[in-house]
């Protein structure tokens, strides 16, 4: 089992930073990529990808963040951060940390964190 606690949500007015923390523990041997999603509050709105970082240090980021979100991690503190900037009011959302984990064939895992609130106003 891998526990995943986010944190560093808030509210923050439009062109304000944020930066959010996603501290892994448990048995994270395995994990092979850890990402960052949100969910806006709209009830259409699905939970999208924000940005991932893998293993091996590559990234990936949505279109609507690039060049203004950067995800990095500590390995030494098996955390991982997104730092936000230029936040705009439609970057409000629930943010959600996600490990992929793969023990084997048949054998990959997803685990969620609680989330974390972020508030963007105008």
């Amino acid at each position: 089992q891998v526990q995943l606690v986010e944190s560093g949500g808030g509210l923050v007015q439009a062109g304000g930073s944020l930066r959010l923390s996603c501290a892994a523990s448990g048995s994270t041997f395995g994990i092979n990529a850890i990402g960052w999603y949100r969910q806006a509050p709209a009830p259409e709105k699905q939970r999208e990808l924000v940005a991932t970082i893998s293993n091996d240090g590559s990234t990936n980021y949505a279109d609507s963040v690039k060049g203004r979100f950067t995800i990095s991690r500590d390995n030494a503190k098996n955390t991982v951060y997104l730092q936000m900037n230029s936040l705009k009011p439609e970057d409000t959302a629930v943010y959600y940390c996600n490990a992929a984990q793969s023990l084997g064939p048949g054998y990959d895992y997803d685990y969620w964190g609680q989330g974390t609130q972020v508030t963007v106003s105008s």
